[in-house]
């Protein structure tokens, strides 16, 4: 029964993502806006009520890896090392992300192409929103479990908000950058340059708020 089980979540989450990759080639190639979900259906060779099974919407088709956006900095904090602070933890895996040129640092390659589609659509720019909202505060609950704080303490939320603009600031002037036709290699340079700014400017503030 339970290898069963395990065959049948393994075939469910190869139909997500099997349904994502074909509504993102879709996007890729027309943009968001004219894509309609019974396309999407069409060409991953599923019925659309199976779409909307997995997908609750159209933008979450193109936002799939949504939760992990929203859970990755706390996911950091977590599991950061004996002795680290978040600031030095989020530092590393910032610093990690760049050079594995993982979706984390929000300059992996392609990223420029999504961040275009997302500015194209009315809808994802809303949703891209929500989500940073979402990321925000999950890490600022996230910070309070892991520090003790009490209800009445902002510092979690303080500290939450300065790390998630810091690190939205970083990627969006990469961004913007690789968008306007500079090479891969300098703004990946240049961003470290600023990353290294940027979280000194957060450590000397910060400290050793939420050493483990």
């Amino acid at each position: 029964m339970g290898e069963q089980l395990g065959l049948r979540e393994r075939k469910k989450r190869e139909t997500r993502q099997h349904i994502a990759d074909m509504a993102m080639g879709l996007f890729m190639t027309r943009g968001f806006e004219n894509v309609t979900v019974a396309e999407v259906a069409r060409v991953a060779d599923v019925s659309v009520n199976t779409v909307f099974n997995y997908f609750r919407t159209k933008e979450d088709l193109f936002l799939d890896r949504q939760d992990s956006f929203v859970d990755e900095p706390s996911r950091v904090v977590r599991e950061r090392r004996a002795g680290e602070s978040v600031i030095a933890a989020l530092r590393r895996d910032f610093f990690e992300a760049l050079d594995e040129g993982d979706w984390r640092s929000g300059l992996n390659d392609g990223a420029e192409v999504v961040v275009r589609l997302i500015n194209e659509s009315p809808s994802l720019m809303s949703r891209m929103r929500e989500l940073a909202e979402r990321r925000e505060e999950h890490l600022a609950e996230t910070l309070a479990e892991e520090t003790d704080a009490d209800e009445d303490d902002l510092r979690p939320g303080l500290v939450a908000a300065q790390v998630c603009a810091a690190i939205r600031r970083l990627a969006a002037d990469g961004i913007r950058r690789k968008i306007a036709g500079e090479s891969h290699d300098d703004v990946v340079r240049d961003v470290r340059a600023q990353a290294r700014l940027a979280f000194d400017l957060l450590e000397n503030g910060i400290g050793a708020y939420g050493v483990a």
